[in-house]
């Protein structure tokens, strides 16, 4: 599928959120086409798509405010990664709450994005 009609798909089929979350454009500006979600979904992690930074102490306090007040997720999430107490601060907790959101939010949209390459298939038949 050439990437131009994928982003013209993202932007017509894709949630808001899930937009402003990821620029598809910039991570496909060097690409002529692009064949299937794999690929895609390789693209993004191989561009640290999915590792968002929350930097400032008020910024990842605003954002753990908003999305996890009791911090039961964050804690979670940085005990699977393996830190220890003593190791985390507001910005790894709202750094690793992010990136674990927009992950899901991701993958949340997979079956859409599975489909466009899917219905170009059908086209070129």
């Amino acid at each position: 599928m050439k990437t131009e009609k994928f982003i013209s798909l993202s932007k017509e089929n894709l949630s808001d959120k899930l937009l402003e979350t990821f620029d598809f454009q910039n991570y496909l500006q060097n690409r002529d086409e692009i064949e299937s979600f794999e690929e895609f979904e390789q693209i993004l992690q191989d561009n640290n798509a999915f590792d968002i930074e929350v930097i400032y102490y008020s910024e990842a306090i605003k954002y753990l405010m908003e999305n996890d007040t009791s911090l039961q997720e964050s804690l979670e999430i940085a005990n699977e990664f393996g830190y220890s107490v003593e190791n985390l601060n507001s910005e790894i907790l709202a750094s690793l709450h992010s990136s674990r959101e927009a992950r899901n939010l991701f993958y949340e949209e997979q079956d859409t994005i599975q489909g466009f390459f899917e219905d170009n298939e059908d086209d070129e038949e």
